[in-house]
């Protein structure tokens, strides 16, 4: 083969090669797994285009793999997926032409060859084919150079990249998350048409956009596809609010850095210490509240109090216009928002144990990723000042695993309960209830009263005195 391949898929692609040829099918490898192997990438699926029939071939490949994997098929699509050998995924389709129509989305399709199947690829680096056919088995079909653009590591378009993207706008998006994926350049002119068509993502569905931004957001470095979303335009639609960042501001000779580039800084950092995609949301969220907060203050500068307030409270609109989960992940991304400047806030001064208390009692089991989102948020120039912030975030650190061992306040729940007041009292739920449980878990982790079940019973019933409650029982 004109790509290296391992005996495993070597073993699959000759049983896929015997099953078209007795049916009679035109069979070759298409896409993502051929650039993959050329760039020398892991990958575990594999895309087959046959000129004819896509289902038949996979049910025909089935039937050579013991035990015989179930085939998944889409009718109306004329498409099929099977998987073999431990998770590797095969998709198999019949090749076609497509033309698009300017309002819409959906595409006329119409039986094709190889050759209207590459025509309709979004880029020359997915357009590459390998042959399945005995007479040339294993030769690769480049018509659009695409080998000579991963080499060049650039992302163009096989046809006008006016036309491409018209057809399907999405592609601009996916432009990007190649280039942020593989750390490729978009070539000029593809990049151009995409700056001059950028309206046209208004036809895409939200869903298939936000499922774009999460694989910018996980590839190594997010900055490259969140800047290059900027610089051509897509984001002021996609994404205003994370536009609304951008800008130093002077007054007085008194500037402020620019908080979008400093958000991408970021994320970087967090994408060096954590794949977790939430947290990474966290990272981009984590000053999203400081457009609306920003004020100058004469004799001190520019401000931005409570931004975390503000951003926390932006996340569920925010995600809810992304389409992403309204979920425990929102419920996350808020928290770490809200919670951004407590660590830091410790460095600044004299830690008590009370404080350190309440942000391992606030933070609970997501204490690591706070801490790891906030040295993150570290992104000064000045490396001695970087040093000094990440050894006091070494010492909040170590406080925080002395007070813990001694406190267990992490996932702590205060010994009284909602439900043990309302019974002591005979009360039904009510402010006073609310008011009660709170004070006795204030007490606790400012360390008035001991965290026993008699400390907190007795602190219990001289608050229940401010609201006139005795007890029933």
């Amino acid at each position: 083969m004109d790509i290296k391949c391992s005996e495993k898929e070597l073993f699959i692609f000759n049983k896929i090669a015997r099953a078209a040829e007795s049916l009679g099918l035109e069979t070759y490898l298409i896409g993502g797994f051929v650039r993959d192997k050329l760039l020398g990438r892991e990958t575990k699926d594999a895309d087959i285009v046959c000129v004819g029939d896509a289902i038949a071939l996979a049910t025909e490949v089935a039937g050579h793999f013991l035990p015989r994997p179930t085939v998944s098929y889409f009718k109306n699509f004329g498409t099929a997926h099977i998987r073999v050998d431990d998770g590797f995924d095969i998709e198999f389709v019949g090749a076609r032409k497509e033309s698009y129509h300017y309002h819409s989305r959906n595409p006329d399709v119409v039986p094709g060859t190889l050759e209207d199947d590459q025509l309709r690829r979004d880029f020359s680096i997915n357009a590459l084919a390998i042959s399945l056919n005995i007479k040339d088995y294993g030769r690769l079909i480049d018509p659009f150079n695409g080998r000579e653009d991963l080499s060049a590591k650039m992302i163009r378009t096989p046809l006008d990249p006016l036309q491409t993207f018209s057809d399907d706008p999405l592609r601009m998006m996916r432009a990007i998350r190649f280039a942020t994926q593989l750390d490729f350049s978009i070539h000029p002119v593809t990049l151009q048409a995409i700056k001059q068509d950028i309206n046209r993502i208004k036809i895409i569905s939200q869903e298939r956009i936000t499922d774009e931004l999460n694989k910018i957001l996980a590839a190594p470095k997010p900055s490259i596809g969140f800047d290059l979303l900027y610089q051509c335009g897509l984001l002021h639609i996609i994404f205003p609010q994370m536009v609304d960042l951008e800008g130093a501001e002077y007054k007085d000779g008194v500037g402020h850095k620019d908080n979008f580039y400093h958000t991408l800084q970021v994320v970087d950092n967090l994408a060096a210490r954590s794949e977790d995609i939430w947290l990474r949301w966290a990272a981009v969220l984590h000053d999203i509240g400081k457009p609306a907060t920003k004020r100058f203050e004469e004799g001190h500068g520019w401000t931005f109090h409570g931004h975390e307030v503000v951003g926390g409270r932006m996340v569920p609109g925010i995600f809810a216009r992304l389409k992403l989960p309204l979920n425990e992940k929102m419920r996350f991304v808020r928290k770490m928002v809200e919670l951004h400047l407590r660590p830091i806030s410790l460095t600044k001064e004299n830690i008590t144990d009370s404080a350190i208390r309440r942000l391992l009692y606030d933070a609970g089991g997501d204490y690591e990723s706070l801490m790891q989102l906030c040295e993150a948020d570290i992104t000064s120039k000045n490396k001695w000042k970087v040093k000094r912030f990440l050894d006091n975030f070494r010492m909040v650190r170590q406080r925080c695993a002395e007070v813990e061992e001694n406190d267990r306040i992490r996932n702590w729940q205060p010994p009284i309960t909602g439900e043990m007041i309302m019974q002591t009292f005979g009360i039904k739920p009510s402010r006073p209830v609310g008011e009660i449980k709170n004070a006795i878990r204030d007490a606790i982790l400012d360390g008035h009263i001991p965290n026993t079940y008699d400390a907190a019973y007795a602190f219990m019933l001289e608050k229940a005195k401010e609201f006139k409650l005795e007890p029933v029982i």
